[in-house]
């Protein structure tokens, strides 16, 4: 790991202190006073409990984090029941007596009092959130496991603080001063994205030791950086500029650069493997540019994050000298300015923890006399009401929205007035695959690609000649001393050994030859149709559409104030559009926030009055709604009207007709690069395959060549013995000349044998083999060239020849002709210094890679 020291520093927050409280009398009274001495006796049990848990919160008994966050749950769940039965303020019908204090986690001189039930809600959530920071920081974070385990207490608590900040935190604010920063929105926010930034960091560690590829890890350290990012964006303005000490700005600033130039590092190297070196050169040098400013905030940081930056320096630095070097030599790319890079790709590994059924408290059985049924009841149709209202709004803005772009997409709008201006469109899919064949090279690069093809054809021919050349000057030996020794050369003619070598390289030739003929079919499509293809390198591609002109002639000059007019009506439209998704966000909230819970269980009037008051607040939202819609409406009809009259000054029709034609003009561009394109890969991937199988053959025919050298060496020995009469006998065994394998004598007498016809003497046994390779099975599923037909591999059953050579066991499966690798996999020759990669999938071709 480039930072390995990352893994070793991270933050863990400190709970918030309370003083002494009794629960216990102030609550008995309140349901002695409201309900009877008979229900404070039946709820003396929860009382007793509920005091427990707050005298246990105060005095924290049990320094186990894990038992503490479980006590603070407790606790929190025991708090909503309460809220909900006792309801805590200055009110003299109220529980009147009871003041929750807390100290500030950060500033502990600053505290807040307040006669408000939330305040106790939010700062016991706070303590939870400080709990699970507190497990993570206790996690052994040098194994897998131990990593695990601390994200996942991060994000706990993460969902803690989250939870603070969505439903307790501006509850808690009765006035500006009335509560401490450390449970006020802003705080508790950045506390929530640290947690997730410690998260992901954890996650981004695992990723680094199981050995996740260069492009994964950078995704999650790129979003864990930006984590560090949000948190020090709330960190660096009020009311947290002030409240923090500067060693918490210090440390969260310098993890995000961290992160920021380790995504920076890590995606460097896919570039690298991808060879898109000008972009890896501007993310590594945008990388140390981010570490040198941090560097200067660094002063009295931890060491191990100074230390973490300054070996992720060295690496940045290392790679970067690499690539610039490779890029003065051999690319000569344009380094893009790190202003134009696109945001690095980002994978977020983890979220706040959803504390919706952790928190939940409905099936908690505390206080549960004090809770009347019709209550519950009516908040459950209360809720139904709502959520009617919201739906059926919802479905009328949506309707609006769908109406609009299909009404303007019948007008051919805004598309015709960008025209006007000279801002052409395309259609999207058109556009996508423009740009598809512009990133592929377009048609400026297939010239490029014709070069490889002529390029491996040779090389393919060179080695069949020198293939060819081995077997002849081996079958001219042979054929000099069958002369020289007449009968007495007695093995067999290289031509009956080596016909199935023979036949498989005049097949390559004959392969070479009809590839040859589809390499012309494709230059003479390739200039045929360059004219056509030329519109794909027009950069941008918007500038081969044609524009709508202005009339030749206008008699009044009307046609400013028609265009204008018209631009005008669509900006109305769009801002109708904004202003129907900010209706729906206030439902949303309103919903959020409408909690009547409360007010049911201190009503004591009808409830469907109050339903009837409580949902008239949503009234003046669905009337905004319903005007909108109609101004909506009542626009469109104008848009049309002004559409009409553009359209007959402006000729549209015409204008539609050549740039629907322009269209197809560059679509008929893509399908015929596509077909060149497809072609040409096709013949890339046969040419290397067929280099691959040559290679192998020329292999054999050097065993053969080899083996047969030996032979020959033992035959002409044995002839000179015969010649001069110095036969001896431990020969007469081993047949009329001596195999390589055979050294010793033979004790038992040979098998008889059939004679074989094409040798003038018969032979006591078979002869063995010179040259046997080893067996292997045959690749299933085998597929015909498309340049042509395979090479005979297998002998027919039905024909006998004399035993060839060299013995014909399964053959060594070739790579696919249709879909070989460009590469020799065993390097037996040098690869081509270029490969061609086609982003489209191939046609469906009856034979042949080039498409008649």
């Amino acid at each position: 790991m480039a930072s390995s020291a990352l893994s070793n520093l991270m933050l863990a927050i400190h709970e918030k202190k309370t003083s002494s409280l009794d629960l216990y009398r102030p609550l008995r009274n309140y349901v002695t006073f409201t309900y009877s001495e008979r229900e404070a006796q039946l709820i003396e049990d929860d009382l007793e409990t509920l005091k427990q848990l707050r005298s246990d919160v105060e005095r924290v008994p049990d320094p186990s984090p894990s038992a503490r966050r479980d006590l603070l749950i407790s606790y929190y769940k025991a708090l909503c029941l309460v809220e909900t039965r006792f309801p805590i303020s200055p009110d003299q019908h109220h529980v009147n007596a009871v003041s929750f204090l807390w100290y500030d986690a950060f500033k502990q001189k600053q505290k807040a009092s307040q006669q408000n039930i939330h305040l106790e809600k939010a700062a016991v959530l706070f303590n939870l959130g400080a709990s699970y920071s507190q497990i993570a920081l206790g996690c052994d974070r040098t194994t897998v496991e131990g990593r695990r385990q601390a994200s996942h207490a991060f994000i706990g608590a993460a969902g803690a603080f989250a939870w603070v900040r969505d439903n307790e935190s501006v509850k808690a604010m009765i006035g500006q001063s009335s509560t401490t920063v450390d449970v006020r929105v802003e705080c508790v926010g950045m506390l929530e994205r640290l947690m997730v930034a410690q998260a992901q960091e954890c996650v981004f560690e695992n990723t680094i030791a199981k050995g996740s590829t260069p492009g994964v890890s950078a995704k999650i350290a790129s979003q864990a950086g930006i984590y560090y990012e949000e948190a020090l964006a709330a960190l660096i303005v009020s009311p947290l500029k002030d409240h923090f000490e500067k060693g918490w700005i210090s440390h969260v600033q310098m993890k995000a650069a961290l992160f920021y130039s380790e995504a920076c590092y890590r995606y460097g190297m896919e570039l690298h493997e991808k060879e898109e070196i000008a972009e890896e050169i501007a993310r590594l040098r945008s990388g140390a540019s981010r570490l040198a400013e941090a560097k200067k905030s660094s002063r009295g940081a931890p060491a191990q994050l100074v230390e973490a930056m300054n070996k992720l320096v060295a690496n940045i630095n290392c790679n970067l000298d690499r690539a610039v070097k490779e890029n003065d030599r051999v690319y000569l790319m344009r380094v893009p300015s790190p202003a134009s890079l696109s945001p690095l790709p980002t994978f977020s590994m983890v979220k706040p923890m959803n504390m919706t059924e952790i928190l939940d408290a409905s099936k908690e059985k505390m206080f549960a006399i004090l809770v009347p049924d019709n209550s519950a009841k009516a908040l459950s149709r209360y809720t139904e009401m709502v959520d009617d209202v919201i739906r059926t709004q919802a479905e009328r803005l949506q309707q609006a929205s769908e109406l609009t772009r299909v009404r303007l997409k019948e007008m051919d709008l805004p598309d015709s007035i960008l025209s006007v201006d000279g801002n052409s469109t395309l259609p999207a899919d058109l556009k996508d695959d423009v740009e598809a064949v512009q990133i592929s090279g377009g048609p400026a690069g297939l010239e490029g690609e014709l070069q490889q093809l002529r390029d491996l054809k040779r090389v393919n021919q060179e080695l069949l000649v020198q293939t060819e050349e081995l077997l002849q000057k081996e079958a001219t030996e042979d054929a000099q001393f069958r002369s020289q020794f007449g009968t007495r050369w007695t093995r067999p003619q290289s031509s009956t050994l080596t016909k199935n070598l023979q036949d498989r390289l005049n097949r390559f030739a004959a392969n070479l030859k009809q590839a040859g003929e589809s390499d012309v079919k494709i230059e003479r499509s390739l200039r045929e149709n360059s004219a056509l293809m030329s519109i794909l390198d027009r950069r941008p591609i918007e500038a081969a559409v044609p524009t709508l002109a202005r009339p030749m002639m206008s008699l009044d000059a009307t046609e400013d104030a028609i265009v204008g007019n018209l631009k005008q009506s669509l900006r109305q439209l769009e801002n109708l559009g904004a202003q129907r998704a900010g209706l729906e966000d206030m439902l949303k909230e309103m919903k959020r926030k409408d909690d009547i819970l409360p007010k049911l269980m201190t009503s004591t009037g009808s409830y469907e009055d109050m339903f009837r008051k409580e949902m008239s607040k949503y009234d003046h939202i669905c009337q905004d709604i319903s005007q909108n819609i109609e101004v909506q409406e009542q626009l469109l009809m104008q848009i049309q009207a002004q559409n009409e009259e553009f359209s007959t000054l402006f000729n549209l029709e015409d204008y539609k007709a050549s740039r629907e034609k322009c269209y197809k003009q560059i679509q008929a561009a893509i399908s015929k690069y596509r077909e060149i394109k497809e072609n040409v890969n096709e013949g890339l991937k046969f040419y290397v395959t067929l280099q691959d199988a040559i290679t192998n053959v020329k292999q054999q025919c050097g065993d053969f060549v080899m083996t047969r050298s030996i032979q020959c060496r033992e035959m002409i020995e044995d002839v000179q013995r015969q010649m001069s009469g110095l036969s001896f006998q431990d020969h007469r065994s081993s047949g009329p000349y001596p195999s390589v394998h055979q050294r010793t004598a033979s004790s038992s007498p040979p098998p008889p044998e059939t004679q074989n016809p094409s040798h003038p003497h018969p032979h006591p046994h078979p002869q063995a083999p010179y040259y046997m390779p080893a067996e292997q099975q045959p690749r299933p599923g085998y597929t015909i060239p498309p340049y042509g037909p395979p090479p005979p591999y297998h002998t027919p059953h039905s024909q006998a020849p004399p035993q060839p050579y060299p013995p014909q066991a399964p053959q060594q499966p070739y790579p696919s002709w249709q879909q070989g690798p460009y590469y020799d996999p065993q390097g037996q020759q040098p690869r081509p210094p270029y490969t061609a990669q086609n982003p489209y999938p191939p046609p469906h071709q009856d034979g042949g890679y080039y498409r008649q």
